[in-house]
């Protein structure tokens, strides 16, 4: 047992420092297999460690929340009693079942994901030095299970699974022994299992992960920062970098484009790059107290409009926040954001994007 988990704590460090995140499918199909320790919990004899099984099973996914799983194992499980001579005696249980289980996963957007099931099976029964002379050898029973698994993102195609859980017998034959004046019994076994699933077929790319409403699944061109820097050279007026950096008075009519203070895609973090733009800027405003600003946050156009809206927003308060850090009243800053509004480049370019994810100042 100890060495079937601390092998897989091994690898399960060793998959996770290379894991990838997988695209969720909206549907898909998986075969699973592993290993599993069974250990019985409420029985007539004594329970025994020395317990070992497997397990195979075929998952459909029928959305990014919902799955049945049809699954076969082995167990073997052993149990103690003392006869009547007071010698100790082992009964030895070998168990080959067949479950159907509905699972439910309750954050499917995560690597590491955790689910719960539960379901019912049917199980052949097979017995050696039982307890019960009385009972067959072999014999067919039902069982009712249920537990929680964790599946941990290792490939796009490969989870790493754990999972515990708990299997109530339909009778009390499990373990060979039937206690006096026991009626309508019920044996229960324990069973950690850890394995591997493949989902060796998926749909059609799932959107419920997605941070944009309706965005689509290709991904954005990537972004020729050397062609824009040419674009910049070429579109924008050299005085309106110098209002940028300059140290006087403007008046309330002026804007100030800070070129060069751009964003990555779907992000409000401001970028290394545009921190000495952002230090010049809070230097004009800090010799020039009379001026108010209207920081004015922009996006591109992918997403939905209310989306851009948000995101639009925390880029000017991320700026705000920077400012405030360098000695600007916040009274003297207001935070806006316009959303894709305003184009300054082409939107259906790469380049056009990356300068549409910016910040503009208006003097009030």
């Amino acid at each position: 047992m100890r060495k079937l988990f601390s092998l897989a704590i091994v690898l399960l460090l060793f998959f996770i420092s290379d894991s990838v995140q997988a695209q969720l499918a909206k549907d898909s199909w998986g075969l699973g297999f592993g290993f599993k320790y069974p250990r019985f919990l409420s029985i007539n004899t004594t329970i025994s460690n020395t317990n070992y099984g497997g397990y195979l099973s075929l998952q459909r996914n029928f959305s990014e929340h919902l799955a049945i799983r049809l699954s076969g194992s082995y167990s073997h499980l052993e149990s103690e009693w003392t006869d009547p001579t007071n010698t100790l005696q082992t009964t030895s249980t070998n168990l080959i079942a067949g479950n159907l289980d509905l699972l439910i996963y309750l954050f499917p957007c995560e690597p590491v994901s955790l689910y719960l099931y539960g379901g019912a099976g049917v199980l052949y029964r097979m017995l050696d030095n039982q307890r019960t002379i009385a009972l067959d050898d072999n014999a067919i029973a039902g069982q009712l299970s249920s537990g929680l698994g964790i599946e941990w993102t290792i490939a796009s195609d490969w989870k790493f699974v754990t999972e515990f859980g708990y299997n109530l017998g339909l009778n009390s034959e499990f373990e060979g022994a039937i206690g006096a004046g026991e009626v309508n019994g019920r044996d229960s076994y324990l069973a950690a299992n850890i394995g591997l699933l493949w989902y060796f077929e998926k749909g059609e790319p799932s959107k419920y992960c997605q941070l944009y409403s309706g965005l689509s699944q290709q991904m954005p061109d990537p972004v020729d920062y050397d062609r824009i820097e040419e674009m910049i050279k070429r579109h924008i007026p050299k005085e309106v970098v110098k209002e940028v950096v300059v140290e006087k008075p403007v008046s309330s009519s002026d804007k100030w484009v800070l070129v060069g203070v751009n964003f990555e895609f779907n992000s409000a973090k401001i970028s290394p790059e545009s921190y000495p733009i952002l230090y010049d800027a809070a230097k004009t405003l800090l010799k020039n107290t009379d001026i108010r600003v209207e920081i004015q946050g922009y996006t591109d156009n992918i997403g939905s409009e209310s989306y851009n809206m948000k995101l639009s927003q925390k880029r000017a308060e991320a700026v705000k926040e920077y400012l405030q850090s360098k000695g600007v009243s916040g009274n003297r800053l207001r935070a806006v954001g316009y959303g894709e509004s305003n184009p300054v480049a082409d939107n259906k370019t790469a380049e056009g994007r990356a300068m549409n994810r910016r910040i503009e100042f208006k003097m009030q």
